[in-house]
């Protein structure tokens, strides 16, 4: 039969409207893992958070104001006029050679030994985690994460179907005796474990540093019960008054993915991260991140590449975490001074972030409508469970807004927490 044959062709002046069914029914075809997809609360606030008259102590946006921007122009002008060609094509699945190696001097700060065949380069950190995902997840596996955790993370869990369970933290990170107790319960449910999932320098949302003795701990505990160790360290270098301790992946080359970006050294809007994984899983993970994206950005690479090779960027990391000091004692002291006195805080080491304890009667996800009509934000505690826990906790982020700025916020949400209080009669 000759193709064509059946067809019609009408002439007519209105635009054809093709229909290839009822839009409303799409949602009724989607995937399992779909349905539980939802925005985060960090996300949700965002529209909000961002209106020029509130004060946000939401988000967690690098402050790029001690970034030299005519260094960046030049860094970017130089290597579109010298190698555009190159920069503007498609790249290795892996990631540039170059930045690879570069990427090994930088985790050299942190006490790791590494070869750059290791080293497989992402879409940020973000998609390392993805990708991580997608390689060990089947669905009801159990991931063992930090609680509170970052919320980016345990959206991607959810994605990938995987039954999130909590460690119990202090002021020191995660506490080693809590994950034997969460393995053992675990284990004892015929539930399997994929891996422990942490942060341990400056952590996302607390804002505590992980001890060294814990760290050996945490790892002899998990090559002990087979379980893999993903690090995930985007703060480590913004110590404020000391250097962290050595990376976990220092101490072990095998059980231990790390992962790095220089979203929080450089600038987010590269998109920039990688992993450092075991040679055993180098290639399903650049397997994965081709199917995903054939390739990382050849161009924010080399931007990457060639600001490391020309630019004092150890200088650089220095000056951003002087920066974050100044607000991170701004933050503090406001808290001293206007907070309610039953209420605890975490007094972080570098970073971004405080992780602060109201009475338990306080709801913050309630409170919130009044926080923004007294024109300050901040992220509610249950952002950070999987489980919808930690209604009385709040995350403040102090890296972006101005000292000044930050004392404003907090005293206007110390107003707005009191008058709860006292609405309900809590000392």
């Amino acid at each position: 039969m000759e193709s064509g044959r059946n067809l019609r062709v009408v002439k007519s002046d209105s635009p054809v409207r093709i229909h290839t069914g009822k839009p409303e029914n799409l949602p009724e075809r989607l995937a399992n893992r779909a349905l539980g997809m939802k925005a985060s609360e960090i996300r949700s606030l965002f529209a909000v958070a961002s209106r020029p008259e509130i004060v946000s102590l939401a988000g967690g946006m690098p402050n790029l104001s001690a970034l030299p921007m005519e260094m960046m122009a030049s860094v970017t002008q130089k290597l579109i006029l010298e190698n555009g060609a190159e920069a503007l094509q498609y790249g290795s699945g892996q990631g540039h050679p170059k930045l690879r190696e570069q990427i090994c001097d930088v985790m050299a700060l942190e006490g790791i030994k590494a070869h750059p065949d290791d080293v497989v380069v992402t879409t940020g950190s973000q998609q390392a985690l993805d990708l991580i995902s997608r390689i060990f997840i089947d669905p009801n596996d159990v991931v063992l994460v930090e609680a509170p955790s970052y919320v980016g993370a345990l959206g991607t869990f959810k994605q990938y179907e995987a039954q999130v369970v909590h460690v119990a933290m202090d002021q020191d990170g995660l506490i080693p005796s809590a994950l034997k107790d969460a393995i053992a319960t675990t284990k004892s449910a015929g539930r399997k474990i994929k891996f422990l999932y942490l942060i341990p320098n400056y952590q996302n949302p607390a804002g505590v540093l992980l001890p060294a003795d814990r760290r050996t701990e945490i790892l002899d505990i998990c090559r002990e019960e087979q379980i893999l160790v993903v690090e995930d360290n985007p703060y480590g270098l913004l110590g404020f008054d000391k250097p962290s301790p050595n990376a976990m992946r220092a101490s072990d080359s095998e059980n231990v993915i790390y992962l790095g970006t220089f979203s929080k050294t450089i600038a987010p809007g590269l998109r920039i991260g990688w992993a450092l994984v075991p040679q055993s899983l180098k290639e399903k993970m650049v397997i994965a991140s081709e199917s995903s994206i054939l390739c990382p950005s050849n161009f924010t690479q080399l931007v990457i590449s060639s600001y490391l090779a020309n630019q004092p960027w150890r200088d650089q990391i220095a000056s951003f975490a002087k920066l974050y000091k100044d607000r991170r004692d701004a933050a503090l002291s406001a808290l001293d001074k206007y907070f309610p006195k039953s209420a605890t805080w975490t007094k972080p080491g570098g970073g971004f972030y405080i992780w602060v304890t109201l009475p338990p009667e306080i709801d913050t996800n309630a409170l919130m409508p009044k926080a923004i009509a007294a024109k300050v934000a901040y992220v509610p505690g249950t952002a950070f469970y999987a489980d919808g826990f930690g209604s009385w906790s709040l995350r403040i982020s102090y890296c972006h807004p101005t000292p000044e700025r930050i004392t404003e916020g907090i005293k206007s949400l110390a107003g707005v927490i009191k008058t709860e209080m006292e609405s309900r009669q809590i000392n």
